[in-house]
């Protein structure tokens, strides 16, 4: 079993396609068939297992997470760090905090269409920790 970490700058919310990066650290660990989880370690991001090809995808699915968790509401008593800190943690309780996907021939077996993404749901930039975990 291999663990590396990853630190992924963002620059607000919106989605950040990390493929290249989990693709690189599973090539590296010369594990031919196994499993790669993906761990983000916080509770305003998420990960997302999504469309690559077109960009629309992603830009209606923050559309459609806006009208379910909309900043500000007055509903959400929890605003310490601002109008989006509360729907940023119910964007991430409604998606996902880790994703495991299969390896295959040294590489993620993932679809044609499908890349790894992070997924920022705060509107400020942040440094957000990842964990690749790869078991064989």
């Amino acid at each position: 079993m291999k663990q590396t970490p990853l630190s992924i700058k963002t620059t607000g919310r919106g989605s950040y396609n990390i493929t290249h990066q989990v693709q690189d650290i599973v090539k590296n660990s010369l594990i031919d068939v196994g499993l790669c989880n993906i761990f983000v370690q916080h509770t305003s991001a998420s990960l997302m297992l999504c469309e690559n090809a077109d960009p629309q995808v992603r830009d209606d699915l923050e559309t459609f997470m806006a009208k379910l968790a909309p900043d500000g509401d007055p509903m959400f008593l929890h605003t310490d760090e601002g109008p989006d800190d509360m729907s940023a943690h119910v964007r991430t309780v409604l998606t996902a905090s880790s994703l495991t996907i299969p390896i295959s021939n040294g590489r993620c077996a993932l679809g044609t269409w499908q890349g790894i993404y992070l997924w920022e749901h705060r509107t400020s930039s942040f440094n957000r920790k990842v964990t690749v975990t790869i078991q064989q």
